[in-house]
């Protein structure tokens, strides 16, 4: 199958990868290797390696879908044994609330929206995908991410949420592969 004809997997770096927040009990596990020296970004320790040779197992085409833009690939990709990888481009905003659209309360789901408002990904990732099935892996997806999504998207999609306290998991994983290879 060509990777056009596969689904993508949108991903998000801070969170998934990256994961912040309170520290587990004796703090974040660290990987030292590229992109962790003097010069480079202290979060980029807590990036785990083995995390690329999964996300390549995945039956999709991976895409960026971050504020890092092609910063992913020349200190992420490296690190995780990826290809370069196509990245989203987000558009300006002018929205003077705040592009995310955050309120500082929590919904339902555990992010920071109420359920009326959708995160500031949302509508690019589903024009972005401009038809193609796509799985969504972010820590900030909401209800309203869904039901939007839902409603607009011509093709399946997943939106799934991981806990940005551990990133993700074997359980993601799991959910991942098995929603992919469904679909």
């Amino acid at each position: 199958m060509t990777a056009s004809g596969r689904p993508l997997l949108f991903l998000d770096v801070d969170g998934p990868l990256i994961p912040f927040g309170a520290p587990p009990p004796g703090g974040y596990p660290s990987y030292p290797g590229p992109g962790t020296g003097p010069e480079g970004n202290p979060l980029v320790a807590r990036v785990d390696p083995g995390l690329g040779r999964r996300l390549l197992a995945l039956p999709c085409q991976l895409v960026w879908a971050t504020t890092w833009l092609a910063d992913a690939d020349d200190c992420l990709s490296p690190r995780l044994g990826l290809p370069r990888l196509p990245y989203v481009d987000w558009p300006e905003t002018d929205d003077a609330d705040g592009a995310d659209g955050t309120d500082g309360t929590d919904d339902a789901d555990g992010g920071h929206r109420t359920n009326a408002q959708l995160h500031w990904k949302t509508r690019t990732l589903v024009a972005w995908a401009a038809g193609r099935p796509f799985a969504w892996v972010d820590d900030e997806i909401t209800g309203a991410d869904r039901r939007w999504v839902e409603a607009h998207s011509p093709a399946p999609a997943l939106l799934h949420r991981v806990d940005p306290r551990v990133g993700l998991t074997e359980a993601d994983f799991t959910t991942l592969d098995a929603w992919l290879r469904g679909t």
